[in-house]
């Protein structure tokens, strides 16, 4: 069975820091990318960070870029999101989604909760 387990959310300071953990279990994860989306309250589904399967390429959504960073560690099934400078606007549900390329995210996590106060 395909899981996504995110963990790590909380809440922090605007200004501080969280690591977001997303492990994987039940495929081969290395030959997957895999991306990090946010659900603000009220609002739409937002892609911000995408790593590939070596982890050697990533990209960010401009709201992100310069304050977030997206790692993997293969030997363990894990992915790593470290963010920083946050802002209240970080605040959201976060997931970690499978993608499998040319095709559409296939599963996801539960979601781990990020709140950032002023």
């Amino acid at each position: 069975e395909v899981q996504l387990v995110e963990s790590g959310g909380g809440l922090v300071q605007a200004g501080g820091s969280l690591r977001l953990s997303c492990a994987a279990s039940g495929f081969t994860f290395d030959i997957y990318a895999i991306a990090w989306f946010r659900q603000a309250p009220g609002k739409g589904l937002e892609w911000i960070s995408t790593i590939d399967v070596y982890g050697e390429e990533t990209y960010y959504a401009d709201s992100v870029k310069g304050r977030f960073v997206l790692s993997r560690d293969n030997a363990k099934n894990m992915l790593y999101l470290q963010m920083n400078s946050l802002k209240p606007e970080d605040t959201a549900l976060y997931f970690c989604a499978r993608d499998p390329l040319g095709s559409e995210y296939d599963y996801w996590g539960q979601g781990t909760q990020v709140t950032v106060s002023s």
